[in-house]
């Protein structure tokens, strides 16, 4: 079974930056694809950014590519998203979510089997 704990959401203004943190307990990181995910009051969840270190890959939505980075750090177990430059738009609940599939990239969030509890990212213009 994997646990994981997302932390550093918060209310900021447009063109701040902020750095979420997945701490990740059970397994380790590089037996799991990872990921970040997003959901909008009143929209689905959507895919934000994506990595796998068994297949060297990393995805990222149109809509946050050069501003958001994904990464993580094997030996502490963690995952995170540097977001910069955040817009008003990037409102919403961020979740982590780790995926049995590790060499493959999967960019919808019915491929995940395992979730965080989200953590609120608020911006504010």
């Amino acid at each position: 079974q994997v646990h994981l704990v997302e932390s550093g959401g918060g209310s900021v203004q447009a063109g701040d930056s902020l750095r979420l943190s997945c701490a990740v307990s059970g397994r380790t990181i590089s037996d799991y694809g990872m990921g970040w995910f997003r959901q909008a009051p009143g929209k689905e969840r959507e895919s934000v950014a994506l990595i796998t270190w068994s297949g060297g890959s990393t995805y990222y939505a149109d809509f946050v590519k050069g501003r958001f980075t994904i990464s993580g750090d094997n030996a502490k177990n963690m995952v995170y998203l540097q977001m910069n430059s955040l817009k008003p738009e990037d409102t919403g609940v961020y979740y982590c979510a780790a995926a049995r599939n590790k060499y493959t990239i999967v960019a919808v969030a019915v491929g995940y089997d395992y979730w965080g509890q989200g953590t609120q990212v608020t911006v504010s213009s």
